[in-house]
């Protein structure tokens, strides 16, 4: 029996398991989520590496080349044919380091807007060249505009670290402050190299390299704190050596040169000193560059190794859970459902077939009628509940029986107090009938049949508790008895005769063995009419031959009642409810129904058109007699 109300079990379950099983899920798809997502951005810094980082420091590469040249032609107009081929591969370095950067996709907003700078800075590199062909504007001026540009590639450097592990992002984060060393480095050449053209230390130009010295100081002091011992040796190394020492002298010379001064001896070897330091760092540079690149795949594979099997292993937890919460989940409603259909079994079929057994029959209940519900239950709380509902069939099957016996001690206490009643009821009957014989007087007779008609209704009410109790009167006809002498024989047992009319019926007879039956049916309809109608109002009674046998209406002009309390009259006279002591004002109403179900009767309640009710009652044609009536019992 599928439930009717309410949502089943199962979905409850389903939303108990689901709160647990949705948690794991989501921490699992979280943790996987999140160390997977470091592994992939480790994957997205190596192409970012090959896709950006490269290509721009070749760019930056060019522009220091170019820079160099543009200040060397500004000085002594020597090295335009340089210049110009040097050109031609900045330019063929920023074409390359554009393509490369479209090819690259979902960047993080910070990145694409440092990428548009950057494009911005390279864009100007044309108005850096007209200067520096017009020579309308100081060296430093041009090495400033260069040095722009620079910056701005290395803010996009900054954004592009991406990686999620601490070790890689201090070393990335280290290279790239000795990249910025090493671009101060090149500023420095610049200068140089204008120095030296000039002969002597301007003080503009000595104000910014003093800057550019101490910047790249910095710069330098601060990557080899962060470079671990396979990144750093080369560059301890180099700090080492002769080279970066005169260079380091080459520095503090300039910077304390004096503008009135002229330059000394040893700056012939300035440019020397640092053509062979720029070598040797761009060696250094490259190299660490490819150390640190290659460590970053290994590390992204290692990770996404790690995380594969820990995410494999999370995966078949879940899986498990799932499907152990399915199974207990089937399991449970399986039990409940079994339990279900047995309880509604023994609810619906067995006690309701005990129930009706018992009106008729009060002999103990076999033991098929109250075996006890058989469930297979492995759950505690499920064999609880079968032992429980056992229990309540052996109390209702108690019950029940307790409540047959009783209703069948009252229907027999009414059955004989009703037939002792008919009893003597029949013998005032015929007691009175032998006195309005002998009587001649009009008052007394008239009070004779007064009393005559008061017997009539008390035998009437007698039999009425002989038919509640499914038993039959006592008084019965051998002989057909025609129509129009039944409806008077009911008429004349309500007490408020004289309203009512009985309009001319068909010459018809009822059989003999049913006349008292409907005599009966139609005196307790007649009745009810004139009781729920005013008193002055009268009540007809009309007959009709119908295909199927023969109708009776009984019409009354009373208030009438509502459809829903008529429905509920009209579903009682056609069920034939079992006698409810507590509705004993429709007592009329029970036999009725009880007598219409003996005979095959339909009687029906309808609005009447002046108001009131019309009670219909269709008499079968096996109810009808063949032969004309005839009188007598």
């Amino acid at each position: 029996m599928p439930p009717t109300r309410g949502r089943p079990i199962t979905v409850k379950l389903l939303v108990l398991l689901l709160v647990p099983l949705l948690s794991l899920v989501g921490l699992w798809a979280f943790a996987a989520g999140l160390t997977g997502g470091d592994g992939l951005r480790l994957l997205a810094a190596k192409d970012m590496s090959d896709n950006l980082t490269g290509p721009s420091v070749q760019v930056n590469v060019a522009l220091q080349n170019e820079r160099l040249l543009s200040v060397g032609l500004m000085m002594n107009g020597r090295g335009s044919d340089e210049l110009v081929e040097q050109r031609r591969a900045t330019d063929q370095a920023i074409t390359h380091f554009q393509t490369s950067a479209a090819r690259v996709r979902n960047l993080p907003p910070e990145m694409l807007n440092q990428l548009s700078a950057l494009n911005v800075r390279l864009a100007q590199i044309i108005d850096i060249r007209r200067q520096v062909d017009a020579s309308v504007v100081e060296p430093i001026d041009v090495i400033d505009g260069y040095s722009e540009i620079a910056d701005a590639s290395f803010r996009l450097y900054d954004s592009m670290i991406l990686v999620p592990d601490m070790t890689l992002y201090q070393q990335a984060k280290a290279l790239i402050t000795m990249g910025e060393a090493t671009e101060v480095l090149s500023r420095e050449r610049a200068v140089i190299a204008a120095v030296l053209a000039r002969g002597r230390v301007d003080g503009r130009e000595r104000e910014a390299f003093t800057g550019m010295v101490a910047t790249r100081r910095l710069l330098h002091a601060q990557a080899m704190s962060y470079l671990d011992g396979g990144l750093r040796a080369s560059y301890e190394r180099l700090a080492a050596s002769p080279v970066y020492k005169e260079w380091l002298e080459a520095e503090d010379a300039v910077k304390d040169q004096s503008p009135k001064d002229g330059l000394p001896a040893a700056a012939a070897t300035w440019p020397i000193d640092g053509e062979n330091l720029w070598a040797a760092v761009q060696h250094n540079q490259t190299a660490s560059t490819k150390t640190l690149a290659d460590r970053v795949t290994p590390d992204a594979i290692g990770m996404l190794i790690k995380i594969g099997v820990a995410a494999g292993a999370g995966l078949l937890a879940v899986v498990a859970s799932i499907l152990l919460s399915l199974r207990f989940r089937k399991r449970l409603v399986r039990e409940l459902a079994a339990l279900r259909d047995a309880a509604t079994e023994l609810a619906e079929v067995r006690l309701a077939g005990l129930v009706k057994r018992l009106r008729t029959n009060t002999e103990p209940p076999t033991a098929e009628e109250v075996a006890p519900l058989q469930v297979e239950a492995d759950t505690t709380e499920v064999r609880d509940i079968v032992q429980a509902f056992n229990d309540v069939q052996a109390t209702a099957v108690e019950a029940a029986v307790d409540q047959a016996r009783l209703r069948h001690g009252v229907s027999q206490v009414f059955v004989n107090l009703a037939r002792r009643n008919q009893s003597l009821l029949h013998r005032q009957l015929l007691q009175l009938d032998s006195m309005e014989r002998a009587e001649e007087a009009p008052e007394t007779l008239s009070d004779l049949f007064k009393l005559d008609h008061l017997t009539t209704r008390m035998r009437r009410h007698a039999e009425s508790l002989i038919i509640l109790s499914d038993q039959t009167p006592g008084r019965g006809w051998r002989n057909p008895v025609s129509v129009h002498d039944v409806l008077r024989a009911a008429v004349a047992e309500v007490e408020e005769y004289e309203r009512v009319e009985v309009l001319q019926p068909p010459p018809v007879a009822l059989i003999g063995s049913v006349v008292t039956d409907v005599a009966h049916l139609m005196a307790e309809l007649i009745e009810n009419a004139t009781l729920f109608s005013p008193p002055r109002t009268r009540v007809d009674v009309r007959s009709a031959l119908s295909p199927h046998g023969m109708v009776v209406e009984v019409e009354d002009r009373g208030l009438g009642l509502p459809r829903t309390e008529l429905d509920e009259l009209n579903d009682r006279l056609t069920n034939t409810p079992e006698f409810d002591l507590a509705q004993s004002d429709r007592l009329g109403l029970f036999v009725v129904s009880r007598l219409a179900a003996r005979h095959g009767i339909k009687v029906r309640l309808v609005s009447s058109p002046y108001g009131g009710l019309t009670a219909t009652v269709a008499l079968p044609s096996s109810l009808l007699a063949d032969q004309p009536a005839m009188a007598g019992r």
